[in-house]
């Protein structure tokens, strides 16, 4: 098994968790973005897209991260990513997809150069706008989580799941931005529930053999 992914990668760090929370050994390919080794033809061979992470497994390779997790899901049941209720799965998808699909795509790095390559921005303007994407993101999240009966220890009950697996690289990435975790309480409690385990300390980027400071 082969995971192609960079240590920042918010999306590489979700399937890191997921292949942790199954017990799945893998090796890591480093796609080193910021010297743009996703556009070179030997990367794009492997996914056509110029994103990762990509994952070689059972003899193909996957893409998207959600696609990933999921697949990993339903070929390595044990411990469970999703509830077993129709319900409780929609809330649990719905949950990583705002981080996932909302919040995300517009702070990735392609989206962040674009804004200074051809809209004139400066870097200093990038923290408020990554900072003002995750705030609406979390102001939702922190809304449809505070005090519902279905939570626990994680966004779903006492077990960490698909939305946990979402939500902890987008903290990550807020305390890279400083942004003030304060109106979000019930996120910065899952959030330190998570990071207890070996499964996503393992995977934070700080571990990862392609860190740099």
């Amino acid at each position: 098994m082969k995971l192609y992914g960079y240590f920042r990668s918010s999306a590489a760090f979700r399937v890191r968790i997921a292949l942790n929370l199954k017990g799945l050994s893998y090796d890591q390919v480093s796609i080193h973005l910021r010297r743009n080794d996703q556009a070179q033809p030997a990367y794009r061979g492997i996914n056509p897209q110029g994103l990762v992470p990509a994952l070689e497994i059972d003899g193909q390779t996957l893409i998207q991260s959600l696609a990933i997790i999921e697949y990993l899901d339903e070929t390595y049941p044990e411990p469970p990513l999703l509830p077993s209720a129709p319900a409780d799965r929609a809330r649990v998808r719905a949950l990583a997809e705002i981080v996932a699909c909302d919040i995300h795509p517009i702070n990735n790095l392609r989206v962040l150069r674009y804004l200074i390559h051809n809209y004139g921005r400066s870097e200093a303007d990038l923290g408020p706008w990554y900072n003002h994407w995750i705030d609406a993101g979390f102001t939702a999240l922190e809304a449809l989580l505070a005090g519902d009966p279905r939570g626990g220890r994680f966004c779903h009950g006492d077990r960490p799941g698909l939305a946990d697996i979402a939500l902890v690289p987008q903290v990550v990435n807020a305390e890279r931005y400083r942004l003030d975790m304060t109106p979000y309480p019930t996120l910065a409690r899952i959030y330190a529930e998570c990071m207890k385990l070996p499964a996503f300390i393992a995977a934070h980027p700080d571990q990862q053999p392609d860190r740099e400071p």
